[in-house]
């Protein structure tokens, strides 16, 4: 994607697709190649912000994050509901710097946190991607005929499709 930047059109990267990786002793990821593109090229590098999310982790570039901790703080104080939410997600947060192969540690209660082993597939969410065990990914994430006509639906009702 291109956007008009002021002087100019500017590239915008995202996180896209899917890959499996297979985790190392020491519960290292080696972040796809793609996505270590994106972090280059459109975040300089920065380190990740992991977190668990029910059966996975989800892992954003310290600007998103940042992005989404000032719109927690906003909506916390119209939601006070969501607290316990922000508690949650803020208080079990990582910082994942990439080492010079591209690769992050998962910390273990983490992973266990999220059922995560050994084989692991790792999707682009756009803004951000999420790391799951390959076999949950197969079990909570394979779409129903019914979800693809639901989507469907709405992409049409949006213009989108």
């Amino acid at each position: 994607m291109v956007v008009d930047g002021g002087e100019g059109r500017v590239p915008v990267y995202h996180f896209r697709g899917r890959s499996d990786h297979s985790l190392d002793g020491k519960g290292r990821l080696n972040i796809p190649t793609r996505f270590r593109e994106v972090l280059r090229h459109q975040y300089g590098d920065e380190r990740l912000m992991v977190f668990p999310w029910r059966h996975c982790l989800k892992a954003y570039p310290l600007a998103r994050w940042e992005e989404m901790e000032m719109n927690l703080m906003a909506t916390g104080k119209k939601q006070p509901d969501t607290i316990r939410m922000v508690r949650f997600m803020v208080g079990g947060v990582v910082e994942c710097q990439p080492d010079r192969q591209g690769r992050i540690l998962l910390p273990p209660k983490m992973r266990d946190d999220c059922g995560i082993r050994k084989e692991v597939l790792v999707s682009g969410m756009i803004t951000y991607f999420e790391i799951w065990d390959r076999v949950t990914w197969e079990e909570e994430s394979r779409p129903s005929p019914e979800d693809f006509d639901a989507f469907e639906l709405n992409l049409l009702e949006n213009g989108l499709f």
